[in-house]
């Protein structure tokens, strides 16, 4: 029977994701599955994009996290939720926040617990609880979106793609299966790494354990929330 410390996969990223693919059974092959799909799924991003913003824009509770204005947006900002739209340039801005997110979901090479990868989607989970500690939100609105919408929109954009890749006719039904199982997982571990900063402490877990990113440290090269674009 393996051994894991409670405390460690709380306080420390890597051993929490070496726990996380142990018990999810990532390999090397999911990420070469997902490598391989990339090609594939690259065409497919424009249409995901339309379909998540028209789906957020569709509740009120959802659509007002993009009235704030973004944190590379320079141009005119919008007063109310009703006056976003799909074509509205604030919006534009940030589907390409998102599209950078989902590129990195299928193209990221290295996996493993260590990677600068899961360091990522872990600050993209951070940013959403309104904490401080990155560069490019200081003196800007806190950023914060609650669990709940979070993770029915990691179901969401999961649902559009097990419709794309089953869709495909260009692949056989095993390739299908790898690329869908080893996304499913990498989403599984990304739902972790948003649940993990707003969950309250759980018996035998160490409090105040969610540490803000160091500074400078940003989501994006470019700064930003994949989902928001603050």
């Amino acid at each position: 029977m393996q051994h894991i410390s409670p405390t460690q996969i709380h306080t420390d990223l890597p051993a929490r994701i070496s726990y996380l693919q142990s018990f999810l059974g990532v390999t090397s092959e999911d990420g070469e599955a997902l490598l391989a799909a990339a090609p594939l799924i690259a065409p497919l991003i424009p249409t995901i994009l339309d379909a998540v913003y028209v789906k957020l824009l569709t509740y009120d509770i959802t659509a007002k996290a993009f009235v704030p204005k973004g944190t590379d947006y320079e141009g005119e900002v919008v007063k109310n939720v009703q006056e976003l739209t799909l074509e509205h340039p604030q919006i534009a801005l940030r589907k390409d926040f998102l599209k950078n997110y989902l590129v990195k979901l299928v193209t990221t090479k290295d996996l493993s617990p260590t990677s600068p990868f899961w360091t990522y989607l872990n600050n993209v989970g951070i940013m959403h609880t309104g904490l401080p500690g990155f560069k490019h939100r200081k003196n800007r609105p806190d950023l914060r979106v609650d669990y709940i919408h979070m993770g029915a929109l990691l179901g969401y954009v999961v649902d559009i793609c097990i419709g794309a890749v089953m869709g495909m006719d260009v692949i056989d039904n095993a390739t299908k299966c790898a690329v869908l199982r080893a996304l499913n997982k990498v989403v599984w571990i990304q739902n972790d790494l948003f649940a993990r900063h707003y969950v309250k402490a759980e018996e035998g877990e160490v409090k105040g354990l969610v540490t803000p990113p160091s500074e400078g440290d940003k989501v994006e090269e470019t700064g930003g929330c994949p989902f928001s674009g603050n």
